[in-house]
């Protein structure tokens, strides 16, 4: 615990977002080509599943943020059907109680918290289902929809970069409510969701693909944005990506019938749950 608490003193005292700024610009540059072999092994990638050659990316954050061989992630079939939005671990899940989420053993967070003081959208997940997902460096990380949905809305909420590996998670209190996130809200015809993309300690940038909104902003100011014709997805369509490891959050309006727990590793496409009979459509 004593050196839980250097570590997390060090990281206060850091400039965290300068720090990943500026590594940031160097992973995007062609400088960082060189290492992109050794990331690839430091972390051991399975080169095989990356789209092209490893010689083909022109700088590190290209590499990371790769896409996939055409095949390897199948979308399990079926409407009411949830599958994981991302490659990574399951660090929590469960249904939310009053509207409070588990961030560890002994420590909760508020929904209101982590979408922004949005007293609105706070309300609509008081109850329901979350699901937590851990994405480590050497895990795909493009993001994609769990269910078939429209979007309707975003919100970039400003915040802190600490890390959000199990350190983290077990050492700064409120965690993902503290750092930079960016919300993506999904109407399914059958209940809300919020997906929520939580930045971290050199994460350069969080990108959507249905709009210009975009993590890392020097202005840190909160934004929020209502889609009257956002586009309808389809279940496993992209949605975004991290440039760098980073958690995502799923909250679910209407409880969902959970088929993962804590500790699964999942893939993108991989059923994690499905709506309970009664409220199907």
């Amino acid at each position: 615990m004593l050196r839980d608490g250097l570590q997390l003193l060090l990281l206060k005292l850091l400039p965290k977002k300068t720090v990943s700024r500026l590594i940031g610009g160097f992973a995007r540059s062609p400088l960082s080509k060189p290492l992109v072999s050794a990331f690839a092994r430091r972390y051991e990638i399975d080169q095989g599943q990356a789209e092209l050659d490893l010689r083909a990316y022109p700088s590190l954050t290209s590499f990371f943020v790769r896409k996939l061989r055409p095949g390897l992630r199948p979308v399990t079939d079926g409407e009411d059907v949830f599958v994981s939005p991302v490659d990574g671990v399951v660090s929590q899940a469960g249904q939310i109680q009053d509207g409070l989420l588990i961030q560890a053993k002994g420590t909760s967070y508020s929904v209101l918290e982590l979408l922004g003081q949005d007293l609105e959208m706070a309300e609509r997940f008081r109850t329901g289902t979350y699901l937590t997902i851990y994405l480590s460096p050497r895990d795909y990380h493009r993001i994609h929809t769990p269910v078939q949905a429209r979007v309707v809305g975003a919100t970039y909420v400003p915040g802190t970069l600490f890390p959000v590996n199990p350190f983290g998670v077990r050492a700064v209190k409120g965690l993902f409510a503290r750092n930079e996130r960016l919300v993506t809200y999904l109407d399914t015809g059958a209940g809300l969701l919020a997906l929520v993309k939580v930045g971290a300690i050199i994460v350069g940038s969080v990108k959507v693909n249905y709009g210009a909104v975009t993590t890392g902003q020097p202005r840190g100011k909160l934004e929020k944005i209502i889609y009257r014709q956002g586009p309808l997805l389809a279940k496993g369509d992209e949605i975004g990506r991290f440039e760098f490891g980073s958690t995502v959050i799923l909250l679910c309006e209407t409880p969902i019938e959970l088929e993962v727990r804590p500790g699964d590793r999942v893939l993108m496409g991989q059923a994690v749950g499905r709506r309970p009979a009664g409220l199907r459509n």
